[in-house]
């Protein structure tokens, strides 16, 4: 596969600016070229033997490129048996967010255990505060269970370990993960989050793990344990989540994703108090251009020799 023009969707803006990550492949042949959804405004996509985008693109794809390669980590949203009947080669950036997306968790878990979300809130009022005697805690010691091991499940269950935490891991392999105490398979997913105090979710969005916490799995879980979601919106029943805020059946949760995104302002969820809402931001890292940098680099030196591509979805 020779690819000599690489366009550049418009959508990684999400990510990084085009022109930082354009300069990473100053050194190569093939150019790089913006492609906006403006016509005109950026290059002609017919032009590209290859695209960088952010989301499915449906224009991209009538361009008949060799190679797509996403920056997002789930492709539940690409059209995978089109992609595979017209020959497209997919890649995603899976295996890249375990550092920014493990620090998150553990920063909202230690928010939520040393009511740093209090404080902030008290701050916009110029509150003088003191918490509860009973209200605060620390971490090391508490029982964490990981849903998912992969590279952010794992990177979660290191630094939680880190914290002297008790750590339990779900997942279908038998392999140990470092950092993991005791592991537990899907099906023993009640056993697994039934004496944590916070139930971190890790897992991609899949038919299997669609809706995979609702009202039954709030009910298991402690009435002080809290919900951590870094996984998709749709992995938890939204609405059963509600109601066992509301029933205070668990204490709270923090949540980076959502059933529909942007949260919507009359959601239930922006109001509760021990609720943290993050706009799908755990991703978020300003060297992540780097690392996909290194991505598609390391790809297209892969496609160009005729060898498999790291990543490879179709």
């Amino acid at each position: 596969m020779a690819v000599e023009r690489i366009g550049v969707h418009e959508s990684t803006a999400i990510d990084f600016p085009f022109e930082v990550f354009a300069d990473e492949f100053a050194d190569l042949d093939p150019a790089l070229v913006p492609i906006r959804d403006d016509p005109g405004a950026g290059a002609d996509p017919a032009s590209c033997d290859a695209f960088v985008t952010f989301t499915h693109q449906p224009q991209l794809l009538d361009a008949d490129p060799e190679w797509i390669h996403t920056t997002l980590a789930g492709v539940e949203a690409f059209p995978l048996d089109e992609y595979e009947s017209r020959d497209v080669v997919l890649t995603n950036s899976t295996g890249l967010h375990g550092d920014s997306v493990g620090d998150t968790a553990l920063g909202l878990m230690l928010l939520l255990a040393r009511r740093l979300h209090d404080f902030v809130a008290n701050q916009q009022q110029h509150r003088w505060a003191f918490p509860d005697w009973d209200e605060g805690f620390t971490l090391p010691g508490e029982r964490v269970c990981v849903v998912g091991l992969g590279t952010v499940g794992s990177a979660v269950a290191k630094r939680c370990s880190a914290l002297e935490m008790d750590v339990a891991g779900v997942q279908r392999s038998d392999d140990s993960v470092a950092g993991v105490d005791e592991q537990f398979h899907p099906d023993d997913l009640s056993a697994a989050i039934a004496d944590a105090r916070f139930v971190v979710l890790c897992v991609p969005l899949t038919d299997a793990t669609e809706r995979l916490l609702g009202a039954a799995a709030f009910e298991t879980m402690r009435d002080d344990a809290y919900l951590v979601n870094v996984a998709r919106g749709e992995v938890v029943d939204q609405d059963a989540l509600v109601d066992a805020l509301r029933d205070e059946t668990i204490a709270g949760a923090a949540l980076d994703v959502f059933e529909e995104e942007p949260l919507p302002e009359d959601s239930p969820l922006w109001d509760f108090d021990d609720v943290v809402v993050t706009p799908h931001a755990a991703v978020a890292n300003r060297d992540f251009y780097l690392d996909v940098a290194d991505l598609v680099r390391e790809n297209l030196q892969r496609l160009e020799a005729g060898e498999e591509p790291d990543n490879r979805v179709v």
